[in-house]
């Protein structure tokens, strides 16, 4: 009986331990580090809504650190999942991604970001969780190295026979003022398309509070110094989001990462103009982007089409603008991709775009964020013209659907779509806050075991593929507290 007892409280002592230690870490506190560290002190998390909201005021090796500190689970988490994701796309290791990191990447970082980005790995490894700098960097550069530098690097080396990853059409959205809107200010909203292995883990508020630049309010993935997918807005009135350009192909070897261009973009422009200077500087043609750029003091809104050899844009006080991964410039279509078809309505990209259309020339002088919620979540097939989810719909459901999206390589009923979804407009950015959904913006969950029961093609991803649940429409605003 004695030694039942002991046993027995050995057990409550180690429950309590993993309680005490879980309520630490909540708390910016935890292995590696105590409550008094100057580094955290600023810094805090907590959940809402599905979502992890995350705090980082400071000097960009404070911020760094308290991102890495406060997210290792995260952090380690996600990057198993890249890593695994990455690897198989590609069929090279991660010690490639990681030569790629230290030898092509980090040379053209900015100082600023390098110190951003070694005090994350500091962060991360001081609570525990063993990675480098050189795995951060690669983990931020999830999107630009194997749709765009790989597919460069295999044409190069006339590799035939090595997988051809595509630059994928990810994400839908629009921007809208003047006429258009109900308060004729500006309205934006994005969801975000990726695999769900990626998707479930894409779900952090970051409220950054830097030493220099703007205060910045965006979603984001754990690890990440930009948000990546990309949804934000400043301190200066900038917003901002994109849709991937389909089949865009183009890299430079010599150029600064895109995640750090479009990082110090949303971080330091004060104006449209800003913005645009800001994120072309060293362009590299990674992850490229048709970006929706607004800036509520002017009510202005623009169109940055940003290819590697073409950049037009094109901007408005009384308008709209659609996108959802159909480069709209022919030059650019002509010269730098991979054959893309306007004319093909019964490509995602481009029967996406003939409903987005529809939808805001309907909702025109009513368009609002309550609108912007409806854009989203849209199930209509405007090339069947029928309502169903599947790769054609606003709010992407690519796993419904035996076509897959053969432009992006996606095979008959991959696991990804519609992750998550944001909308904000001129009063709410004035107030550095946005609505957010995590999971598909419509509602609907993603059930991993029952996706894989029926798709064993699949099972790859099986020990990192988890439900993605669909929280409530929530409201975030920088400087919120828990229970806020």
């Amino acid at each position: 009986m004695g030694n039942r007892r002991f046993v027995f409280a050995k057990l409550i002592c180690a429950a309590a331990a993993v309680l005490l230690s879980s309520l630490c870490a909540a708390q910016g506190q935890g292995s590696g580090s105590t409550a008094s560290d100057p580094r955290l002190e600023k810094a805090y998390r907590f959940q809402k809504g599905g979502w992890t909201y995350v705090h980082l005021e400071g000097s960009p090796t404070e911020i760094g650190y308290q991102h890495g500190y406060l997210l290792a689970s995260e952090i380690g988490d996600a990057l198993e999942a890249i890593k695994l994701f990455d690897t198989h796309q590609t069929q090279r290791d991660w010690e490639f991604f990681r030569k790629t990191a230290r030898e092509m990447l980090w040379p053209h970082i900015d100082a600023e970001y390098q110190q951003e980005l070694q005090g994350i790995a500091d962060g991360v490894r001081a609570h525990g969780v063993e990675l480098d700098v050189y795995d951060i960097v690669a983990l931020n550069a999830f999107e630009e190295v194997p749709d765009y530098y790989v597919p460069w690097l295999n044409k190069r080396e006339k590799q035939a026979r090595a997988p051809k990853p595509k630059a994928p059409g990810n994400c839908s959205a629009f921007i809208a003022t003047g006429a258009y809107t109900k308060d004729h200010q500006i309205v934006i909203a994005h969801n975000n398309w990726t695999s769900y292995l990626a998707g479930e883990r894409w779900v952090v508020i970051f409220d950054i509070a830097p030493q220099h630049g703007q205060r910045i309010l965006m979603d984001g993935f754990p690890g990440v110094i930009t948000s990546d997918d990309d949804f934000g807005v400043n301190a200066a009135g900038i917003m901002i989001t994109e849709t991937t350009m389909a089949q865009f192909e183009g890299w430079d070897p010599k150029g600064k990462p895109e995640f750090v261009r479009s990082r110090k973009a949303l971080q330091y422009a004060e104006t449209i103009e800003d913005y645009v200077r800001i994120i072309k500087e060293g362009n590299n043609g990674g992850y490229a982007n048709d970006w929706l750029i607004g800036d509520r003091k002017t009510g202005e809104i623009a169109y940055l089409e940003l290819g590697l050899k073409n950049t037009p844009i094109w901007k408005t006080k009384d308008g709209y603008f659609v996108s959802s991964n159909f480069p709209r410039d022919p030059k650019l279509i002509r010269e730098e991709t991979s054959g893309f078809d306007p004319n093909d309505m019964s490509s995602s990209m481009n029967a996406r775009h003939a409903r987005a259309e529809e939808l805001v020339q309907h909702a025109k002088g009513m368009i609002d964020v309550e609108m912007a919620e409806d854009f989203l979540a849209d199930h209509f097939d405007s090339f069947e013209k029928k309502k169903q989810s599947n790769e054609r719909s606003l709010c992407g459901h690519v796993d419904d659907s035996s076509r897959g999206v053969k432009e992006w390589d996606w095979g008959a009923y991959n696991p990804g779509g519609a992750v998550q979804g944001k909308a904000t407009d001129s009063k709410m950015a004035a107030n550095m806050s946005f609505i957010a959904r995590a999971g598909h913006p419509c509602g609907a969950d993603f059930v991993a075991a029952d996706f894989l029961e029926h798709h064993p093609e699949y099972s790859w991803q099986k020990p990192l593929l988890h439900d993605m649940k669909a929280g409530p429409w929530t409201t975030f605003q920088a400087g919120q507290k828990a229970g806020q």
